[in-house]
């Protein structure tokens, strides 16, 4: 039934890392009620699926009505957790703010999930992924020398910076919830989570091991034993020998002797090493490579599409991708032995009915 089992959650419907946390409480168990404008609701129930909303039944309400806040203060009542992603003073103003749904609900968990943050001179401006992860030093790092910063897609910012410390920050509240009974606001931005990602990086700057140029560091493919090479086919391997027997592999492998080649930390020399491997990957096809290093430690692996990705044994054996009836998806993360979460993005998994969800909150079914 999966570890949250139990908890109540609902989910003031948005986008990205917001959408993203509740579908990851639903898979670990949490009931979640997905609270959108009637139109959704009414789209939901024809079938529709919006980004990341599988797992849990969708709520019509329009909060800008008064009969939209009394069913939202009604959820709210008999709910653990409150998710939110919208621009500080917005919930305050529908007269749904903390201090609000605190005074109705003492141990409320109430998450508020923003790209700046509550508060800051950027607070109430719009931004994206690219733009949270641009002011703390992310975005500058990535990317190859004398090139310019490349987007990690959204998954540094909203996902990685987003959901995964919202997601942190709501069960950490919920532990503490347990020794002193009360609730508390959690204040999750995007700017704020990037950045304490980068804190590795940050150390290894303080230390004189990191530079600010992008594409010549030991991990943002300066390094030619860091890196994604093309193949003869056009397709690629990563390679990633950072300690010593792992590259000694990777060379074994490349019928390569390291006393013919520059010491594998000699920066002046990595260009010589860079096109020395790359004139020996380009020999051979992306599977080639692949049947060469499946054994070995070397850390080469090849680099798969999201088409290819389900068919890999390791990750079919795992479900980490799953391709079923058509959809691929990702499988539940992480793991556990005894109260197992589920794959709420299964085809076969029904997003639980509203009135039994309503039912097992304890609240009237007929105020849908």
């Amino acid at each position: 039934m999966g570890p949250l089992h139990g908890i109540r959650v609902v989910e003031f419907a948005g986008i990205g890392p917001g959408p993203m946390a509740a579908m990851l409480l639903a898979d670990l168990g949490a009931s979640v009620i997905r609270l959108d404008r009637p139109a959704a609701a009414e789209a939901a129930a024809q079938g529709a699926r919006p980004h990341m909303s599988a797992g849990r039944p969708v709520m019509g309400a329009d909060l800008k009505s008064e009969d939209g806040r009394a069913t939202a203060r009604e959820l709210v009542h008999a709910a653990d957790v409150l998710l939110e992603g919208f621009r500080p003073g917005v919930m305050e103003r529908r007269g749904l703010g903390p201090d609000t749904c605190l005074e109705l609900n003492p141990r409320l968990v109430y998450a508020r999930m923003t790209g700046w943050g509550q508060d800051g001179p950027l607070a109430s401006v719009a931004g994206h992924d690219m733009n949270y992860i641009s002011l703390n030093g992310a975005l500058h790092s990535i990317g190859r020398q004398g090139g310019p910063p490349v987007p990690p897609v959204n998954l540094l910012g909203d996902f990685g910076g987003g959901t995964m410390f919202v997601v942190t920050g709501i069960l950490s509240a919920l532990v503490e919830r347990q020794s002193s009974g009360r609730g508390q606001v959690v204040d999750a931005a995007m700017v704020d989570g990037s950045a304490l990602l980068m804190s590795m990086v940050y150390e290894d700057r303080e230390r004189g091991a990191w530079y600010d140029e992008r594409g010549t560091n030991y991990l943002d493919t300066g390094a030619p034993w860091y890196d994604v090479y093309e193949c003869a086919d056009g397709r690629h391997v990563s390679v990633g020998c950072i300690e010593p027997q792992f590259y000694a592999a990777f060379l074994e492998g490349l019928g390569l002797s390291g006393a013919d080649l520059p010491d594998q930390w000699d920066r002046e020399n990595w260009p010589v090493l860079r096109e020395r491997f790359a004139e020996v990957l380009r020999t051979r096809s992306r599977d080639a490579w692949a049947e060469v290093f499946g054994d070995t430690e070397a850390c080469v692996q090849p680099v798969l599409s999201m088409a290819e990705a389900p068919d890999h044994p390791h990750v079919r054996a795992r479900g980490s991708v799953v391709h079923k009836d058509g959809r691929l998806y990702p499988g539940p993360a992480p793991r556990f032995d005894r109260t197992p979460g589920r794959a709420t993005r299964d085809p076969e998994f029904p997003r639980p009915s509203l009135e039994e969800t309503l039912a097992e909150w304890g609240l009237d079914t007929g105020a849908t």
